[in-house]
């Protein structure tokens, strides 16, 4: 559980690293960060799986490239579905996805993956 926690802190913590550095991206609200990252995750559960399947043969003849559109779309969806998060076009979303992929990634990397910080929170004392 706690690794599902610290994976929403870096979703909210690549959109707001997203929100300060590229210009289009607009969020009003700190709580909307948890709120978008939890609704990204979601979507890239649920929808992303069935586009990615879908484009199959777009992204083998761009070599996996067509999957940055891909995250672009996700990120739009989650913009389109909460009012306190704006896009303005296709790149900021684009850029975005960029910047929270990598952010999301790079924790990951640093924290392990939910069963090695389960497992670290229960050795605690």
């Amino acid at each position: 559980m706690q690794g599902f926690f610290f994976r929403l802190l870096a979703g909210a913590a690549g959109l707001w690293i997203a929100a300060e550095i590229v210009p289009g991206i607009n969020i009003n609200e700190s709580s909307t960060f948890f709120l978008a990252a939890l609704l990204l995750g979601v979507v890239n559960a649920i929808i992303r799986p069935i586009v990615i399947i879908l484009t199959l043969p777009i992204s083998v003849v761009t070599l996996g490239v067509f999957l940055l559109v891909i995250n672009a779309a996700m990120l739009g969806i989650v913009a389109w579905l909460m009012d306190d998060f704006r896009l303005s076009g296709f790149f900021p979303a684009l850029l975005g996805s960029l910047i929270i992929s990598i952010v999301s990634w790079f924790t990951a990397k640093s924290i392990g993956t939910p069963d090695d910080i389960d497992i670290m929170m229960k050795k605690r004392p």
